[in-house]
Order: C-alpha cells, then structure tokens, then sequence
C-alpha cells in the first residue's frame, strides 16, 4: 500500500510538471475514424446514452499481437504482457511537438485523480511510430518526464504499423521538415486493451484529463456498460 501510495504522489506531480511544460505546435497526425485500409471505421458508439465520455465500441476491437521491446531492453509479446486489468495504449513518437505530449500528459493526470489502488490495476504503453529515432533509452527518457511506471515499446516499423493496423490506428511517415526531420502521422486515440486483448472503449485526443478519470472509474469498478441492441 505504501509503495501504491509513493507512486500515485509521484503521478500527481509529474502530470502537474507535464502540463505545466507543454508547448502546443503543428503535429501531423492520421485520421482516427479510419480503418487499417482507409474506410471508416464502424462500430463506434457516438451516443451518450451509456454515460461515458470514451466511445464505447459495439464491436471491440481486438489487440494484436508482435513481439517489441521495451524500454528495458527485454522482448515483449504485446499479447502475453496484458497483465493489469486495465492497459492503456497510445501509439506516438517523442519528437511530436504537440499532440503526444498533451495526451501522455492528460493520462498522467487522470491516473493521479484514481485512487492509489484503482491506480495500480492501470498500465500505460506508449508505442512508437518512430522506432528509427526512438530507441529504449530514448523512450525512457521521454516516460520518465510522465510517470517512471509507462512503460516505452520499439521495434521494427513494419511490425508496429500491423499492430496498430489491428485496432485501426493509421501510421505512417509524413513530409520532410525544413530541419532534416520528417513529421509521423499516426492515429491519436487512447485505447483501453483488457487482459484477453478485447478493446472495449477508446478516447480522442483532447479528451480532458477528469473526464478519462471519470471513465476508468467506471471501467475498473463496473465494467464497461452494456451496449443497447
């Protein structure tokens, strides 16, 4: 209990440092209401008459599964490693100048809000659509500034791009920057993955940090809610 303790201080203030620190500017970033081959995705629930502020998907999506690495440098099988309740997973990359940081940020401030023991039964996976610059010590660094408990996944571009195919999350490399660097568009939603890699629910960017509290409440106390036929 202490340790839950120590760490649920440690979010609380790390989401008020992130916050404090952003500095919003143009991020490219995909689509998210399109599907791996760019037809619109069905099966979001747009309705509020189950109460939650994520959408609820009438036909949850199933978490794929590829071996990455984490930010320990240890294989990870990203089916195998859904050990908590609940495991959060955004798929970004550390040079995004905006969108990434306020959505890590927004995270880290919602699990602050959790008790320290809904807290606990949460994981947060920041997959990178940017694996030929973000190696584990980068994406180490990155998570640290959040919450020391993110965990950073890496690999080859080709297996992450099959895996965010698998719950319709577009990546791909975007122009080419005056600087040398390049912009990564990718899909911006958070998504919430189960133990047997069911995808219930996810949230759009922007979707303030009370409100993905809100819901994580729910989910961890009352399961996601029944969809009406």
């Amino acid at each position: 209990m202490a340790e839950q303790a120590e760490r649920h201080r440690r979010r609380a203030l790390a989401a008020l440092l992130a916050a404090a620190g952003l500095a919003l500017t143009a991020c490219g970033s995909g689509a998210t209401d399109e599907g791996a081959d760019g037809a619109v995705v069905e099966g979001l629930t747009t309705s509020d008459d189950d109460g939650m502020n994520g959408a609820v998907l009438d036909d949850p999506y199933t978490w794929g599964s590829a071996e990455l690495t984490a930010t320990s440098g240890d294989a990870v099988d990203t089916r195998q490693a859904l050990e908590k309740p609940l495991t959060l997973v955004f798929f970004g990359y550390t040079n995004c100048p905006d969108i990434c940081q306020a959505v890590m940020a927004d995270v880290t401030s919602a699990l602050a809000r959790l008790d320290a023991e809904q807290a606990d039964q949460v994981a947060m996976w920041f997959v990178t659509t940017d694996p030929a610059r973000d190696d584990t010590a980068t994406l180490r660094e990155y998570l640290d500034r959040f919450d020391p408990g993110f965990e950073g996944l890496t690999g080859d571009l080709d297996v992450i791009t099959q895996l965010a195919k698998t719950v319709y999350v577009g990546v791909d490399q975007g122009r080419k920057l005056p600087t040398g660097g390049y912009e990564v568009n990718h899909g911006t939603p958070i998504l919430a993955v189960r133990p047997d890699g069911s995808v219930p629910i996810l949230w759009t960017e922007g979707t303030s940090a009370s409100k993905l509290a809100d819901d994580l409440a729910v989910l961890l106390t009352d399961g996601v809610p029944e969809q009406e036929s």
